[in-house]
């Protein structure tokens, strides 16, 4: 029969190991994609927190293999013309990049953005109102048309 302290010795050694493996990556993010922590990481160009999973994009690489994480496609968008000379990676092929499928709620789906299609007219957080589909659709964009009208806003 285990004696109480055995119980008691084995039962926080499990708690220990759960709690120390809730601390990696949580969630199904796509393999090279840094974890966005919802209502706490902020958008690199904006400085607003990141909460809503559907408008969500992120850029990595570089040589250091840097991370850069947005709320809106817009502020991706002006941070890939105003970062290009101080990050010239970033138009390597070997540059990654995600938008959020906005069809999921959850955030658990994400798309390439330069493959993914745009809907204009929804309300998204910096009020740039594009959001990221996988199929096009009638008047869907791509993305260089909606980084074209994303740009001429001038915001």
């Amino acid at each position: 029969m285990m004696r109480r302290r055995e119980f008691l010795h084995l039962t926080a050694g499990g708690a220990l190991a759960a709690a120390l493996g809730a601390c990696g990556k949580k969630g199904n993010w796509p393999e090279g994609m840094a974890e966005i922590k919802w209502d706490r990481d902020t958008c690199v160009r904006c400085n607003m927190v990141i909460s809503d999973p559907r408008f969500a994009a992120e850029l990595r690489g570089g040589e250091k293999d840097a991370v850069f994480k947005f709320d809106d496609i817009g502020c991706l968008v002006f941070w890939l013309r105003d970062k290009a000379a101080l990050h010239p990676w970033m138009a390597a092929p070997a540059t990654r990049m995600w938008v959020a499928d906005s069809t999921d709620m959850r955030g658990t789906t994400w798309l390439d953005p330069r493959a993914a299609h745009y809907l204009g007219g929804r309300l998204s957080p910096m009020g740039y109102n594009f959001a990221a589909v996988r199929d096009a659709v009638p008047q869907s964009l791509t993305f260089e048309a909606m980084r074209e009208q994303i740009l001429a806003k001038g915001k």
